[in-house]
């Protein structure tokens, strides 16, 4: 497998460093990395706009006029699935990064065996997100990947399957499409499955998604929530 990874740090140097590594994490790991630097969040961006299928992204977090926290935000409003993480001198940025679904924080200077731990579970996170729902609706089948579904509502017979681009309803029970989901979906209330990589903020009575869609939960559950969303990131 390529990977496709971005190295974004103002610090030439640490760029060069960055790059050799993931260079040598993919090819002892059995594949090849197509690794790209860029010198701000700015200059990431504009080529972002061009080529989106970046699959781990290391990210500085002081850098100019944009952070990485606040380039991680925008690119987090369309992509779901790539694998952030961030590469600091900080730890103040830490409450930011669970907001962003961080895959991992990493202190400078970065040691080989951590960077390679971390690419790791990256790996396995990308492999995760390729497993898709089979949706049947409308006399046609679909096949949604599951890291661009949001969560799943139960209504009577049908259940409805919400993503960024829209929702479509199956006749299908809440139970039997949560065998066909994984460890990321959650659920949070006799209703509801909802994908804990798309979760933002707890409230007393419901869950916030990064699209700003409240989901109702189960009294008490949040605290379960929490912890599940921990043991899974």
């Amino acid at each position: 497998m390529i990977y496709k990874i971005a190295v974004c740090d103002d610090c030439a140097a640490d760029v060069e460093y960055l790059s050799l590594l993931a260079g040598d994490w993919a090819e002892g790991a059995g594949g090849q990395a197509a690794v790209k630097a860029f010198p701000s969040a700015e200059a990431f961006l504009f080529h972002y706009e061009e080529e989106r299928d970046f699959d781990i992204l290391l990210l500085d977090i002081e850098m100019g006029a944009l952070n990485g926290v606040e380039l991680a935000r925008k690119i987090r409003q369309e992509n779901g699935t790539v694998q952030i993480v961030f590469i600091t001198g900080f730890p103040d940025f830490m409450a930011e990064g669970y907001e962003v679904s961080a895959l991992h924080y990493l202190m400078k200077p970065v040691s080989r065996e951590k960077l390679f731990q971390v690419l790791d579970r990256a790996a396995a996170n990308l492999t995760r997100t390729e497993k898709r729902l089979k949706v049947v609706f409308d006399r046609q089948t679909d096949f949604v990947p599951l890291d661009q579904i949001l969560y799943v509502e139960a209504q009577r017979q049908y259940v409805v399957v919400h993503t960024a681009g829209g929702s479509c309803r199956m006749k299908a029970s809440l139970a039997d499409t949560a065998k066909e989901l994984d460890e990321r979906f959650y659920r949070c209330q006799r209703s509801f499955l909802v994908n804990l990589s798309y979760v933002v903020r707890i409230k007393g009575n419901c869950v916030v998604l990064k699209n700003g869609e409240e989901i109702p939960i189960s009294r008490g559950a949040g605290e379960e929530i929490g912890k599940a969303i921990i043991q899974l990131f």
